[in-house]
């Protein structure tokens, strides 16, 4: 399947086996008791999409139809070297509501562009016994070794482990890129997924994150030169939408309503 079938292959799985679903808390925030924060859940769904060596962005935006030009701004931001919180394109995302919300003293509990660039982030973190690695140390990986299995780029960091201070966590656990031969496959991992909010714009950051990488490490080793993009595996553990969003996009359904179900034992 191309990128779109890929896309409209997840929409009508989830329009048909999602479950409505009340969990504790959204985004660091206590809603047990808020019954229109009830969400239909898809668990543990796989989209594979042939990426089919396209390196135009046209194409992607046709494929994929992200939220323009505000996921080309953003990407800008993640991929400028400069660990931004917040980032300037928080300001006219289309689906901000509740941003303040989310803030203390101004800045969010993480961001994109500081998990990408993390040495320039805080109190320039460090590892048990090595320095941490951003995006370019990956990069520089994958030039030194392009044919290497160890190409992942991490989003989640230990900081994340537990939540101990309750606050918003990276929706994204990471990104792992493996090149066979002259094909630059992605691997996408991610915990949570807004169907609505977010599905096809997190899309377009990986597709984006590859052509940004295969091009970044061709100025450093001839193989990459030749790469061409190849498939997309993007792995989510929990994709879901608002009840009322859910109604928005499909209408009612005659589903069991398990939410009532679903509270913590």
């Amino acid at each position: 399947m191309n990128l779109r079938q890929a896309i409209d292959h997840t929409i009508v799985t989830f329009q048909n086996k999602s479950l409505l679903t009340k969990r504790e808390t959204w985004q660091g925030l206590n809603v047990r008791d808020k019954p229109d924060m009830a969400t239909h859940e898809l668990l543990g769904h796989t989209l594979t999409a042939d990426l089919l060596g396209r390196n135009s962005l046209d194409y992607y935006h046709y494929q994929i139809m992200p939220d323009l030009p505000w996921a080309d701004d953003h990407f800008a931001e993640r991929m400028c070297g400069n660990p931004l919180n917040p980032p300037p394109s928080e300001e006219w995302w289309p689906h901000a509501t509740t941003n303040a919300a989310f803030k203390k003293d101004g800045i969010f509990s993480h961001t994109y562009p500081e998990r990408f660039w993390p040495k320039n982030a805080g109190n320039h973190p460090t590892g048990i016994r090595y320095p941490v690695g951003d995006y370019n140390d990956f990069v520089a990986l994958l030039k030194r070794e392009p044919y290497t299995r160890q190409g992942y780029f991490p989003v989640w960091f230990p900081e994340d482990t537990g939540n101990v201070t309750g606050v918003r966590t990276p929706c994204t656990l990471g990104y792992h890129v493996m090149l066979t031969n002259q094909t630059a496959d992605i691997t996408y991992y991610i915990r949570s997924c807004d169907l609505m909010r977010h599905f096809r714009n997190d899309i377009y950051f990986t597709c984006r994150f590859l052509l940004e990488t295969i091009a970044r490490a061709s100025r450093g080793h001839p193989v990459w030169s030749k790469a061409k993009t190849g498939t997309l595996r993007m792995h989510i553990a929990n994709l879901h939408c608002f009840r009322n969003d859910y109604y928005k996009l499909f209408g009612r359904k005659d589903a069991k309503d398990n939410a009532a179900n679903n509270k913590p034992h």
